[in-house]
């Protein structure tokens, strides 16, 4: 399977970002997979995820979040403007994929899927009307809710002494006293409803901890989700490239991709 890399941009009125478009010679099934990455990270880490999923003869696109310098140059000047529309450039993607591939109509299905961060802002994008007429499915990797001491990556001893470093590879606006009081109430206040989730998380990821994963499930589960988990021995926190075998395995099972 030839698979040909398009780079792109996405645009809001208040955010300009790159993205990477990854089009299978041979389009098998009519739907897309759309997947951005966590917090100071870049799409680099959906890398692999997107080309498994090309070259299952599935159209993908990864895209960096704005104002995440390992990305591109491009700042957020306002973090509100992330809070409220961030989740938006999901749809933008998506729009986006559909012109570079140029067909008329519209794919069946789509995979909105993410890590940490990213996965937050799948979950959330689900409910957007662009992908009303589709069957969705959220993948989230990396993503928990510790109901008692939640740890960041940055909190852990693994990165203390790289702490300085890391909070500069993103806009002051999305400094991480902002972002990370603001992704635990996003978690909590989670609106959306009546999709189908699913959730991996490594036995290993020191940032989710024990019970995170099953924490944010009961969550999504109470709002009327249908959830299911997978936690591999092996998936760090900052490793989640890793994640690629466990994803393509579901999906090959979830919709019946080769």
């Amino acid at each position: 399977m030839n698979i040909k890399v398009t780079k792109t941009l996405l645009t809001l009125p208040w955010c300009e970002t790159q993205a990477l478009a990854f089009i299978p010679s041979e389009i098998k099934h009519s739907a897309r997979v759309i997947y951005s990455h966590g917090y100071t990270a870049s799409k680099a880490d959906c890398l692999p995820w997107a080309i498994r999923a090309a070259d299952s003869g599935v159209p993908a696109i990864i895209f960096d979040w704005p104002g995440h310098f390992l990305g591109g140059m491009n700042d957020v000047e306002n973090f509100l403007d992330f809070k409220l529309h961030a989740h938006e450039l999901f749809a933008v993607a998506f729009e986006r994929l559909n012109t570079l591939i140029g067909e008329s109509t519209l794919p069946d299905q789509v995979v909105l899927g993410g890590h940490s961060l990213g996965a937050l802002m799948a979950i959330k994008a689900m409910s957007l009307p662009q992908f009303s007429t589709c069957k969705r499915l959220g993948v989230g990797v990396g993503i928990g809710l510790n109901n008692k001491v939640e740890t960041h990556l940055f909190d852990t001893q693994f990165y203390q002494k790289t702490l300085s470093i890391r909070r500069q590879l993103v806009s002051p606006a999305l400094d991480s006293d902002h972002v990370f009081p603001w992704i635990r109430e996003e978690k909590t206040q989670l609106q959306i409803s009546g999709e189908r989730i699913h959730l991996i998380v490594g036995e290993d990821d020191m940032v989710v901890g024990a019970g995170g994963m099953d924490s944010m499930a009961k969550v999504l589960e109470e709002h009327g989700n249908q959830v299911t988990t997978y936690a591999p021995k092996k998936l760090a926190h900052h490793e989640p490239t890793l994640a690629a075998p466990h994803l393509h395995a579901f999906l090959k099972q979830e919709l019946g991709w080769s």
